[in-house]
């Protein structure tokens, strides 16, 4: 069936359904307009599945997603009744990512390497795909959407676009030409055009069927402790701290190899103090939308001053930019280190800027507050002794990451950075607390009572 009569439907509906979407980052203002920049039928016919870049309007905003669109005379099949778009003529238009009958189609076309209009699908060299898989949604994401083809590969499809190759390809295709033993393999990729370049749309990677996500393998161990409170992170049945000492052995070896592989950089005292501004920027930012910020501003910008009196230079390279336990798997054979888009929300510039390794070791101590912390959300306030423990995991465990990183980055321990650690650690903490503002006010105490201990720790 011809796609253009019911994309204009598309269209006209996707303001309103864009805005129920976990991955459409707008949600915090209307959305004006909604232009198609481009549109390629990837499959035609009864099913359709059609290829959608759009452009959202928001006030000033103006920000670039791409879609899987399908259609079908008949009810879109295994796809969560919210993913339907809209229903007209006869004709089901639906969020494509879960009918594994059309999404098959995009493995096809990789291991083909073929072109459809101004898409194109690209293999790394030497590898062969499998074509006769079908492909299933991880539904746990939120900024992006990945498809599983059997127990092989993993096509991880990139929802808001930015000109240019993608960081995430960018560092994987570096660290595999490095030898690194610490990430999911890349096979392939799917490109297109977007402001006169060529665009990442997608990365097909190696997939783990028999991997641990690292946050779920983190709060089974806090809630094991929670179940016996009183006993030491470290005796009981669930200890993470060997674990999470092997973790930080293996991002010290990511970031050995991004240095070796892309090369590193000194930053001297201007650029030292535009990255102060860049960070007080954001404290000011997120403390006028929080009053609960308030009382902790001028500890935290003391602490972001402290960075301007380090000597320099200091050394920066390329780096994970949005590291926490959500972003590594426990595989049989260590730790994966998996997504390496940077934060999501950031802007392209500062996504794509070298940084200090230790923006990763303050993101991953961070996480490790948040996995102990979490648990007590909802909690009674006088639960003293789960507090202990989370506090006492949460600390065993940022301590056994240390050690594992001293052990072999030639950076030491991150600890001995203390100033610029507990710098970029704050900063962190003052985006938690705008995005738990935004999205889950009962966890906004989550990070204000880590910066309250970290404000304590250094005034």
């Amino acid at each position: 069936m011809s796609s253009t009569p019911w994309m204009d439907v598309v269209l006209r509906a996707l303001p309103d359904w864009l805005t129920t979407r976990r991955w459409f980052a707008g949600k915090d203002r209307p959305i004006d307009a909604v232009q198609a920049l481009e549109t390629t039928v990837l499959v035609d016919g009864d099913p359709a599945l059609v290829h959608l870049v759009v452009e959202v309007r928001q006030g000033d905003r103006r920000d670039v997603y791409q879609l899987l669109v399908g259609a079908r005379r008949a009810e879109a099949p295994d796809v969560p009744a919210a993913a339907v778009i809209e229903v007209d003529d006869g004709i089901t238009m639906y969020e494509a990512s879960g009918d594994a009958d059309v999404t098959s189609e995009l493995l096809g076309l990789l291991a083909r390497e073929a072109t459809v209009g101004d898409v194109s699908f690209h293999l790394e060299p030497d590898v062969v795909l499998d074509a006769g898989l079908r492909g299933r949604p991880i539904t746990s994401e939120q900024s992006n959407t990945s498809l599983v083809f059997g127990s092989q590969y993993i096509l991880k499809l990139f929802r808001r676009l930015s000109p240019g190759l993608n960081k995430d390809l960018v560092l994987h295709r570096a660290l595999r030409d490095a030898g690194c033993q610490h990430i999911a393999q890349p096979l392939g990729s799917i490109a297109g055009r977007f402001d006169g370049q060529e665009t990442t749309l997608g990365m097909m990677q190696q997939f783990f069927p028999d991997a641990a996500d690292g946050w779920a393998m983190a709060t089974t161990s806090v809630r094991d402790l929670m179940a016996d409170p009183g006993t030491a992170p470290e005796e009981h049945g669930g200890d993470f701290s060997g674990e999470a000492r092997r973790l930080g052995q293996a991002v010290a070896h990511v970031h050995a190899d991004l240095a070796r592989a892309l090369g590193t950089a000194d930053v001297g005292p201007d650029e030292l103090a535009g990255k102060v501004r860049t960070m007080t920027d954001r404290l000011e930012t997120v403390a006028a939308d929080v009053p609960q910020l308030a009382p902790h501003v001028p500890g935290i910008r003391a602490a972001l001053e402290r960075v301007q009196e380090l000597p320099t230079p200091l050394r920066s390279q390329y780096v994970h930019g949005d590291l926490h336990l959500g972003q590594v798997l426990r595989t049989v054979g260590g730790w994966t280190v998996i997504d390496f888009e940077g934060e999501p929300a950031a802007p392209l510039q500062e996504r794509a800027a070298l940084r200090s390794p230790l923006r990763d070791v303050a993101g991953m101590l961070r996480s490790f507050d948040y996995a102990a912390h979490q648990l007590l959300v909802g909690q009674p306030d006088d639960v003293q002794a789960l507090t202990y423990g989370a506090l006492a995991w949460a600390q065993v465990n940022r301590d056994a990451f240390c050690e594992g990183y001293a052990s072999v980055s030639d950076l030491g321990d991150p600890r001995e950075h203390a100033v610029l650690l507990t710098a970029l650690e704050l900063d962190k903490a003052v985006y938690e607390v705008g995005y738990e503002h935004a999205n889950r006010p009962d966890w906004l105490e989550v990070p204000l009572s880590s910066i309250a201990r970290i404000v304590e720790g250094v005034a």
